[in-house]
């Protein structure tokens, strides 16, 4: 009769059990709405208040400042900031942002004021110019490839005719990215051609690109255009740079990634990477560690960049946050 009882007991909560649960998962809260990441750099001349201004801008739509970097170097009356900060785009709209973001550039008489939202804001256009040397336009592709920068290549130009079945045509031709093939001579430089095909970019790449691009190009394209040079710049400029830091017997090798400007080679450096060599490397042991630098070097610059790391600083120079 006891176990009657308790089964017959049993069988009576059951149901009360299952009611109470339904109540308590009725009673939970709604799960937040996914937060977006945000990106927001200032170049001003300096002023007091600037910090707390950005800082009220991003928490009065209810964001919050994840990290932040100031720049104010001395005796140059200007000021440099760069924020990360996570927002609800529910409460904060993308264009609301632009809105708030431009009064506050306008406060501050902003030389450069951007925000961006990368899981919102369309990816970077490139073109990426490139000449025989393949290894730094690999490195490009297979990073686009894995997703590791936010760009889309619009095509790749080339003073060099691949042959089809090569590696990287194949790989083009799997990803359905143009290959623009045009040859160059000392007296025609096909730029006008180039300037056709770059016009709807954000910014060009030269992945050892071995044609020297001629002020009207730079002046008529007026956009960012990032190159890589084998070499610690101003060092070894021109053709052959491994050869004539080889020759020169140099124990330390590096790679410059910089912006291209009307002087060669001489535009604002943005990343630079060094590695040893000895009186026991040969030229091709030099020149396979030189390559191995290049690809980081200008894989290390584009991230920066795309990451709004890099803000012009003086005449000829930069800061890399």
């Amino acid at each position: 009769m006891s176990v009657l009882r308790r089964l017959k007991s049993s069988t009576l909560l059951f149901p009360r059990a299952l009611e109470s649960a339904n109540r308590s998962f009725n009673s939970l809260p709604e799960p937040s709405p996914p937060l977006s990441h945000g990106i927001h750099v200032l170049y001003c001349p300096d002023s007091v208040g600037i910090v707390a201004k950005i800082s009220e801008c991003i928490a009065s739509r209810g964001g919050n400042i994840l990290e932040a970097d100031v720049f104010v170097p001395q005796n140059k009356n200007v000021f440099y900031s760069r924020s990360e900060f996570v927002f609800d785009p529910v409460k904060w709209p993308r264009a609301q942002m632009d809105e708030d973001i431009l009064k506050l550039s306008k406060k501050f008489n902003a030389n450069r004021s951007v925000v961006r939202v990368p899981s919102i804001d369309p990816k970077y256009k490139i073109a990426v110019l490139a000449s025989k040397q393949d290894h730094c336009l690999v490195d490009l592709l297979l990073a686009w490839q894995d997703g590791k920068l936010p760009i889309d290549i619009s095509a790749i130009i080339s003073n060099h005719d691949r042959i089809p079945n090569s590696h990287v045509m194949r790989f083009l031709e799997r990803h359905k990215i143009p290959y623009h093939y045009l040859s160059t001579t000392k007296e025609n430089k096909r730029e006008d051609e180039i300037l056709h095909l770059v016009q709807d970019t954000d910014f060009l790449v030269l992945a050892r690109y071995m044609q020297v691009l001629s002020k009207s190009f730079l002046n008529k394209y007026a956009k960012d255009i990032i190159n890589i040079h084998h070499g610690l710049l101003p060092s070894f400029k021109g053709g052959n740079p491994c050869r004539q830091a080889f020759h020169a017997g140099v124990k330390l090798i590096g790679a410059t990634s910089h912006f291209v400007t009307q002087e060669l080679d001489d535009g604002p450096i943005i990343e630079q990477m060094v590695e040893r060599v000895s009186h026991k490397d040969n030229l091709l042991s030099f020149v396979q560690k030189s390559e191995s630098l290049e690809k980081q070097c200008l894989l290390k610059a584009l991230k920066s960049y795309c990451e709004l790391r890099v803000l012009p600083y003086e005449e000829n120079r930069t800061v890399v946050f």
